[in-house]
């Protein structure tokens, strides 16, 4: 009521348009800008993530350019090319460690209560920072190619293929991303993170094709070198990039022989799976 007696008639608040989906990638996307600006006020972040992958590129590439034979070939350059789709894949790989620290850090910090405490989506905090990460990699990706490039490393089946190539490459970074989200809503500190990340990410990425073919590896770990989703990845870039050797022998497991298809639905099967399930940690975990 007011002084003359009038009674206020109450506005209905409208609600957020195009429903929770919408308001979901929204919040995604407010999450993802904070990250990214952050990044930029820390370049040096960026810049220390550019250089490991650069020392591999170049230690590989002259260290056992010569030392290694692929497909009958012991020549440099044949392995630089079929060397090439593991580094990048390690690198997009590699990646998830960060995440999970950003995300320890935020959770040490009290960010992460803060954001729970908001009217904003439940996975909109995971997915925001996820997607931040994603352009990193991003970015690290089109890097640590203009260096392989320099280093002789070419691309056979066209731009388009390439660019196929990338994306799979991409996609599985995303999908580690998550098992990094999960690992660092998991542990108390960032320092805690980055050791868990990397312990799980070495056997991965070398107990797999990226470096050495896995027809020289005993029978019990080429089995699980054909099968991981790291190897499939790097197999699908190698053909898309048109760096398989001649001579080179294709395992004849399932994901080798159809390795663009495995690696899809490896990296989907992963972000299916720990998006979930780090929503699920996100929505219990406490500093």
């Amino acid at each position: 009521m007011t002084a003359t007696g009038t009674t206020l008639s109450r506005r209905p608040v409208p609600a957020a348009r195009g429903g929770a989906a919408v308001q979901s990638v929204r919040d995604s996307l407010v999450v993802a800008q904070r990250n990214l600006i952050r990044m930029i006020r820390i370049p040096e972040v960026v810049v220390f993530g550019l250089v490991q992958p650069i020392m591999f590129v170049v230690l590989f590439s002259y260290v056992f350019g010569g030392s290694i034979a692929v497909g009958g070939s012991t020549a440099p350059s044949t392995y630089r090319s079929f060397l090439m789709a593991g580094i990048f894949a390690q690198t997009v790989t590699f990646a998830t460690a960060g995440a999970g620290a950003g995300i320890a850090d935020d959770m040490h910090k009290g960010l992460i209560d803060r954001f729970r405490s908001l009217p904003m989506a439940r996975g909109a905090v995971l997915t925001g920072r996820t997607l931040a990460d994603l352009v990193q990699t991003a970015l690290t990706l089109v890097v640590l190619a203009i260096v392989a490039v320099i280093v002789g490393w070419r691309i056979h089946e066209g731009v388009l293929k390439a660019l196929g190539g990338f994306a799979l490459l991409l996609l599985l970074g995303y999908a580690f991303s998550w098992i990094g989200a999960l690992i660092g809503l998991s542990v108390r500190t960032p320092e805690a993170a980055t050791s868990g990340g990397l312990i799980w990410l070495f056997p991965l990425t070398f107990i797999s094709n990226a470096f050495v073919p896995s027809g020289n590896m005993p029978t019990v770990l080429r089995t699980i070198a054909e099968w991981n989703p790291f190897s499939a990845t790097v197999q699908a870039a190698r053909e898309l990039f048109g760096n398989v050797p001649q001579g080179y022998p294709v395992p004849g497991a399932w994901p080798m022989q159809h390795p663009v298809w495995a690696s899809l639905l490896w990296s989907l099967l992963i972000i299916v799976v720990f998006r979930a399930l780090s929503v699920r940690k996100y929505r219990s975990a406490t500093a």
